[in-house]
């Protein structure tokens, strides 16, 4: 039987993250051979994923790296099973060494396949399964190339990337105050220009029967009924129908006693709670067209151009 030093165990262990124990072991059923000892772990790995393959991986750490120039960003999930794992330093670290590498690839796949100290990163994320006896796996991948990139991280739960047409002025406080906006808010898109008309006429559809079934269940309890809207998003509201409101509100206004020659201080403030009623799905999902959180008043779109600049991209990975 081959000697198993304490300094063979080290090497292993350093190498692979695995247990002391787990390292000697191994070392000992490779008969002191260290790169047979390696596959033994990583084979271990493969037995425990194919078992946990079904289980649940929300857990974990999103984080990102941009380059030194702020042009390129990259953001990934490393996911686990549990919180317990998720806030190990381990797996910080792990995930840190994750996303150095994903920083030079342009696609999960192309990731995946990367070197990792002389395996796969498909294959360091099999062995650390075993390692940690968990489902490990990368959750989420994202690339951003822009002029100015920007970026925000919350909790190490969500990481958002924002790219600006410049990097004049203040473009990191911008960058990071719409890196805010994406990571909390969620948007799927950029703006509402680019939705397919298709899927805003389906989902018009979907939401109006939704409210309209939950005010029969309000009227039955005497609660008071929720608006149902006409439009969701600005991509519906043509000039047409922009104007055919301002006739309507204007209709209303003289039926309300108001004055002709005050109608152009209150029509303003009518059409645009108009369009706010109406461009709900723009307010979910499109970046740009969503209240600015730092300031309600305006638009992100708004607040990007009053500091001399334009979002040109976002990316946002999270947990779950």
């Amino acid at each position: 039987m081959a000697k198993i030093t304490a300094a063979d165990v080290k090497k292993l262990r350093d190498a692979t993250g695995a247990g002391m124990m787990d390292c000697k072991n191994a070392l000992v059923e490779a008969e002191g051979n260290y790169d047979e000892a390696v596959s033994i772990l990583r084979k271990k790995g493969q037995k425990v994923a194919d078992k946990r393959a079904d289980r649940d991986s929300s857990e974990g750490v999103a984080t990102l790296k941009i380059n030194e120039d702020k042009t390129r960003g990259v953001a990934i999930v490393l996911a686990c099973e549990t919180d317990f794992v998720g806030i190990n330093d381990d797996f910080k670290a792990l995930a840190s060494q994750f996303v150095t590498i994903a920083f030079n690839h342009d696609s999960k796949e192309s990731f995946l396949n990367a070197d990792f100290e002389g395996m796969t990163v498909s294959e360091k994320l099999i062995e650390q399964t075993g390692v940690i006896g968990e489902k490990i796996q990368i959750n989420d991948f994202k690339v951003i190339e822009a002029p100015f990139v920007g970026s925000y991280i919350h909790g190490n739960k969500i990481a958002a990337l924002v790219g600006l047409a410049n990097g004049d002025g203040n473009a990191e406080t911008v960058a990071k105050d719409v890196a805010m906006q994406v990571a909390s808010m969620g948007a799927t898109t950029l703006s509402y220009k680019d939705f397919d008309a298709a899927y805003v006429a389906s989902e018009t559809e979907a939401r109006i029967a939704v409210i309209e079934k939950d005010n029969i269940e309000r009227g039955r309890l005497g609660k008071h009924l929720i608006n149902v809207p006409t439009y969701i998003s600005r991509a519906q509201l043509t000039d047409e129908v922009i104007e055919a409101a301002k006739t309507r509100l204007q209709e209303e206004l003289k039926a309300e006693g108001k004055p002709e020659q005050i109608w152009d201080r209150i029509l303003p403030g009518k059409l645009e709670r108009f369009i706010s009623d109406n461009t709900t799905l723009d307010q979910e999902q499109c970046l740009l067209d969503q209240n600015f959180i730092k300031d309600e008043k305006q638009s992100v779109a708004e607040y990007v151009a009053s500091q001399n600049n334009e979002v040109v991209s976002f990316a946002r990975v999270t947990l779950g």
